[in-house]
């Protein structure tokens, strides 16, 4: 129903839009969002918003250039070196741009680097994440005769470990701990510090002035060290960046894409809904659409002045869409239950109906052609008679009703999908899992909310199941953050968790040895089909349209699938159409 509005739209606009006036240098470039970022804060980043926010206001060592698919050296001068110690350490070694400064003129240094990776581990902060991303860094040893020198000491011998040891926003030392309390107390026994303990007061303290800046809403109440300031928000509206009139980076003589901010201003137009986002690109409001829908995309290709007004950009990405199961609901702790609900979705005719058949589907969390990829085992199927066998396996029986029972219990088989309700693929997913399920007796509950109303529930575990985008990339095989069982309540939604599967991610983050990563991925793929806490479906393509007026659109298969400070108005009018 909504594609056939959509269509019905385009339809009568479609002589409407006329050609927008030439950009002067100065206007700010306006882009989409699907949602709210809900907090700026550095250490919490519960989507992509937000994520795209903290790169603006902060830097990370290495950020990622999105013409290369590849981290590139930000506030690191150059690429860390590396070494080792033992058969299980990797050293790093880092220095500092010497021109890195944050916004009250004091240098970047390696104590701020030591500091934040402390701030992690601090109990009371939303740190969650974070501290499983980063725990395999156990110290930070600097140089003594140099500040901005320093080694972290990395508990990883992965052939990743230089790229993913530095890409988290750097936080200034100076105006959250101006005492340098945190200096005597090692990381490594901030991470291992037991949570039956109470924190040291030099941590509470750190703790109460970083929750009394309230960086979540006010990122200003400390200095940055990234290219923006946030100029005003409107939640659920809008969200305004403007440039910074004096950065550090303007100095550098020849500043990599990473350290460059073209745009005056960035204004992020926050538009749940699909046809809405599309109707305000034909209008010329926003100025970037990304990650458009496949049908949505169809039919602005097809308008009278697509050619004219828009460049489309058509990228394979690494986001999956997936349906998790709540494995620590009584229902579905039987991972037979879990299989068998999964055989009741279609992912070729998801594909089909969706993304109009382009995409790839997958046996696990890596795409197709990747080195690690298990292709021994079968591709995710519908097959509703295998759904019914495992059911049975699975000790419940079919009553003469339709329904599931198990022994001892009068209440039948039945499950609640939860999903945001504002994305059009998600509803997809859960009306044919809904019908499909329903042929076979069970009834499916569908329960759409707003962004932040559903992560609140799966961080809870207040669902059955669910629909969700998992954030892939090439850069890093770390998936302890959405299946480790110190990430429950964090990231791992499916609440999925045992000694041995922990072992088992932890030694994928961590193994060097080539030819044991692809045994330890391949039996970590074989034991996603085994357990099925959560079902890959398929990878999905990434889609841009963008103003023809703007330059250095840098289109990527890494979200958000452009490089938001990299884009500019022509410095030259260009000629009104």
């Amino acid at each position: 129903m909504k594609y056939f509005w959509l269509g019905s739209l385009f339809a009568l606009l479609g002589g409407a839009c006329s050609s927008p006036p030439a950009k002067l240098t100065s206007a700010p470039v306006r882009i989409r969002w699907v949602r709210d970022p809900e907090t700026l804060d550095p250490l919490a980043l519960p989507n992509q918003s937000a994520v795209d926010a903290s790169n603006l206001l902060h830097l990370s060592l290495l950020q990622v250039d999105y013409e290369k698919n590849a981290y590139a050296p930000a506030l690191a001068a150059g690429w860390p070196q590396l070494s080792y110690q033992g058969d299980s350490l990797t050293l790093v070694h880092y220095e500092l741009r010497s021109a890195a400064a944050w916004d009250d003129g004091h240098p970047v240094l390696a104590s701020d680097i030591d500091f934040t990776l402390k701030l992690m581990h601090c109990p009371g902060l939303p740190n969650e994440n974070s501290r499983e991303q980063y725990g395999f860094i156990r110290q930070v040893r600097i140089d003594a005769a140099n500040p901005r020198r320093f080694t972290l000491v990395c508990r990883s011998r992965s052939a990743e470990t230089a790229a993913i040891s530095g890409d988290f926003p750097v936080l200034p030392e100076a105006s959250l701990d101006p005492a340098h309390t945190l200096r005597r107390l090692p990381l490594a026994t901030l991470q291992d510090w037991p949570a039956t303990r109470p924190p040291d007061p030099a941590v509470a303290a750190v703790v109460q002035r970083y929750q009394r800046a309230n960086l979540a809403r006010q990122p200003s109440h400390l200095p940055g060290c990234g290219p923006y300031r946030l100029a005003s928000w409107q939640p659920n509206h809008e969200v305004r960046f403007e440039r910074k009139a004096h950065w550090w980076a303007d100095k550098l003589p020849a500043p990599p894409l990473v350290l460059q901010a073209r745009p005056h201003a960035l204004v992020y137009e926050i538009l749940p809904d699909d046809a809405a986002a599309a109707l305000a690109l034909r209008r010329h409001d926003i100025d970037v659409y990304p990650q458009v829908p496949a049908r949505i995309f169809k039919q602005l290709q097809a308008a009278p002045t697509a050619k004219e007004d828009f460049v489309f950009y058509t990228k394979q990405s690494y986001d999956i869409l997936m349906v998790g199961f709540n494995t620590q609901r009584a229902t579905l702790r039987d991972r037979r239950t879990r299989l068998a609900l999964s055989r009741l979705l279609d992912p070729v005719g998801l594909l089909a109906a969706t993304q109009l058949g382009q995409g790839a589907r997958t046996v696990g969390l890596l795409p197709p052609g990747n080195q690690f990829y298990n292709d021994s085992l079968p591709l995710p199927t519908y097959a509703p008679a295998q759904a019914m066998t495992l059911l049975q396996q699975a000790g419940w029986h079919r009553g003469a009703d339709g329904h599931w029972r198990q022994a001892g219990s009068a209440a039948p088989l039945a499950v609640a999908l939860r999903y945001r309700a504002e994305d059009a693929t998600f509803a997809t997913v859960g009306l044919q899992f809904q019908a499909a399920a329903a042929q076979v007796g069970i009834a499916v509950t569908l329960l759409p909310g707003e962004s932040t109303v559903i992560s609140s529930y799966l961080q809870a575990g207040d669902f059955d199941m669910y629909v969700r985008l998992i954030k892939g990339s090439p850069l890093g095989l770390n998936f302890a953050t959405i299946l480790h069982s110190q990430a429950i309540g964090a990231g791992n939604f499916t609440r999925f968790g045992r000694p041995d599967t922990d072992r088992l991610l932890e030694a994928i983050a961590t193994e060097g040895n080539l030819p044991r990563k692809r045994r330890l991925l391949r039996r970590f793929q074989a034991l996603l089909q085994e357990e099925m806490p959560l079902l890959p479906l398929f990878f999905l393509p990434y889609r841009l349209a963008a103003s023809r007026q703007l330059q250095h659109v840098v289109a990527s298969r890494l979200k958000p699938g452009y490089t938001a400070a990299a884009l500019a108005w022509p410095a030259t009018p260009a000629p009104a159409h």
